[in-house]
């Protein structure tokens, strides 16, 4: 049986996966909303950590494995030589492996060459998850995610150059309600350069024990209401101009959920937000106590 230390994080799609700490935390760590990584100090377990979790399984229970995902926050940190290393002796170690996906930070991947991308793609890594957050620049220094948009479009076009699917994650509400409107349009500006095979929206949640927590007691950020967040939804899908993204709002945190492919559903999925925006009915809402995550 596998011990993980602290938390565990993953995206809703690898809820089927094997998790695998490649690393221990997120090397940055400084996002005023997040409390995911809080208590850990940074680190990385690589190669060893990951066939010492391995040896942890049967043989059977490798050969039930199809997907991987190496946490913890960013493990594209990872240099290449290891990275390589540890995507071998997954394929060799799970017989039935068929992706391998990971967190990626712009910074990270900013480190790594188009070529090295690509040799970490051939050798199964294939997909990534990138926190875009917001493509507006002014947000991304208020919520000290230490990079600006342009560095996050230049990352995710260099995953997607490689030849590995990104699932890019926006967060509505992230600008509060002064700022509501550029953080739609923006961050919409951002996916239509990046074009992604995926975009996942969360619903700000404000957690205690985050800066951003005590901003909102000391009365230095506004969050934004219900409805108020599905009109900022509208406004960022009427905005995306996307080829074949899959899009949706599936995660606990939202009010509502919606999905569908941009742009073939484009004004379904408008008509819908419309009608839910227009009857302001919370009973069409989700109840708060299924977003407590």
């Amino acid at each position: 049986m596998l011990e993980y230390e602290g938390s565990i994080w993953r995206p809703p799609s690898e809820a089927q996966s094997l998790i695998l700490q490649a690393t221990v935390g997120c090397s940055h760590n400084a996002c005023t909303y997040c409390v995911s990584y809080k208590g850990k100090h940074f680190r990385v377990r690589g190669v060893e950590g990951i066939k010492s979790d391995l040896a942890h399984l049967t043989a059977m229970q490798k050969r039930t494995v199809k997907r991987v995902f190496l946490a913890d926050g960013n493990a594209l940190t990872i240099d290449t030589d290891e990275m390589l290393e540890i995507l071998a002796v997954l394929k060799q170690e799970i017989p039935s492996l068929e992706r391998v996906g990971v967190y990626g930070y712009a910074k990270d991947v900013r480190s790594k060459s188009i070529e090295e991308m690509r040799q970490i793609h051939s050798s199964g890594l294939g997909i990534a998850y990138f926190g875009l957050e917001t493509g507006d620049d002014e947000i991304l220094r208020d919520v000290r995610k230490g990079v600006s948009s342009e560095e996050n479009v230049a990352a995710c076009k260099k995953i997607r150059e490689a030849g590995i699917p990104v699932s890019v994650t926006i967060i509505l509400g992230l600008g509060g309600k002064g700022l509501s409107e550029r953080h739609a349009v923006h961050t919409a500006r951002a996916l239509n350069e990046i074009d992604p095979e995926y975009v996942g929206a969360l619903t700000l949640m404000i957690p205690r024990g985050t800066p951003l927590f005590d901003m909102v007691q000391q009365g230095e950020f506004e969050p934004m209401e219900p409805f108020d967040t599905l009109r900022e939804l509208r406004l960022l899908v009427e905005n995306l101009e996307l080829s074949e993204c899959v899009f949706r709002t599936n995660h606990a945190s939202n009010y509502f959920p919606i999905g569908g492919t941009l742009s073939h559903d484009k004004e379904a999925m408008l008509s819908v937000i419309s009608r839910v925006v227009s009857s302001e009915d919370e009973s069409t809402l989700r109840p708060g106590y299924l977003r407590g995550l």
